[in-house]
């Protein structure tokens, strides 16, 4: 199985409709891949928190429309990163009470929707995304022919029981789109390399380059294997990163060292 993930470097002198035709085209370069991955945000930029609103758009609208077609062209699945999705009136985060997520978009070979993923965990504390947005509350995962993904986005990473509710439901392959600064970097690896051991799944992390509204981005797209080996590291600059993956790696790894079946669930709190 070989993946490719595209580290786009978003440029703020690019326009978004610009952007999305020099990254349909990329995509399209990477026919002969099984798996395409993009970037969180990239449309309009991970931090690029005053153009949310601007620039959010409808879950089918030219985000959508774009790479439906690149993935169809390139006969690939595509994990097409994520968009501000503005979604159905009725309550939410939005100035005009329209909801906003941090909604990922997932393509199969024909063109057609695979799947949608709204980020749970929204980053900034109070401010940022942890304002703008609104949290999805959905584990997704999505059926490849020789592998299931699972899907998480960026600050997601921080928080391993989504990751092993998406291995219990049968993920093996852990997509995460990101737009990670570069100041913490080093979590970044960490957390991708934990996820993976922690779960005996591949990770396929694919960040930004460049920077967004004044913020560095780490970029260093990874892929990491089910023993936390990295098989593939992207560096700073706007980058394709291809590797291919054994997925019967994950099950042999999960019968050779079947540290999941040792689980403990259920504990009593402790004693006053």
């Amino acid at each position: 199985m070989r993946a490719s993930l595209i580290q786009i470097a978003v440029n703020p002198s690019e326009t978004p409709d610009s952007r999305r035709l020099r990254v349909a085209a990329m995509v399209r370069e990477q026919a002969g891949a099984d798996l395409v991955v993009l970037p969180e945000l990239w449309p309009v930029g991970a931090f690029a928190y005053e153009s949310f609103a601007d620039e959010a758009e409808p879950l089918e609208g030219p985000t959508y429309r774009a790479m439906s077609e690149a993935a169809r062209d390139a006969g690939v699945w595509l994990h097409a990163g994520s968009i501000v999705e503005r979604a159905a009136p009725g309550g939410g985060s939005a100035p005009d009470g329209t909801p906003l997520y941090n909604t990922s978009l997932v393509f199969s070979p024909d063109g057609g929707a695979a799947a949608v993923y709204r980020k749970i965990h929204r980053f900034g504390f109070d401010k940022g995304e942890a304002v703008l947005m609104a949290a999805g509350d959905e584990l997704v995962t999505v059926g490849l022919p020789d592998t299931t993904l699972g899907l998480a986005t960026c600050y997601d990473l921080r928080f391993p029981e989504l990751f092993r509710a998406l291995t219990d439901a049968g993920a093996q392959v852990l997509v995460v789109p990101a737009g990670w600064p570069e100041r913490r970097r080093s979590h970044w690896t960490l957390l991708a390399q934990a996820r993976a051991v922690e779960n005996q799944a591949y990770v396929l992390a694919c960040g930004s380059a460049g920077a967004q509204a004044g913020v560095q981005q780490a970029g260093h797209s990874i892929v990491v294997d089910p023993w936390g080996e990295v098989l593939a590291e992207a560096g700073p600059d706007e980058e394709v990163l291809t590797v291919d993956l054994d997925p019967s790696l994950v099950a042999r790894t999960r019968d050779q060292f079947p540290a999941l079946k040792d689980r403990r669930l259920g504990l009593a709190p402790p004693r006053s």
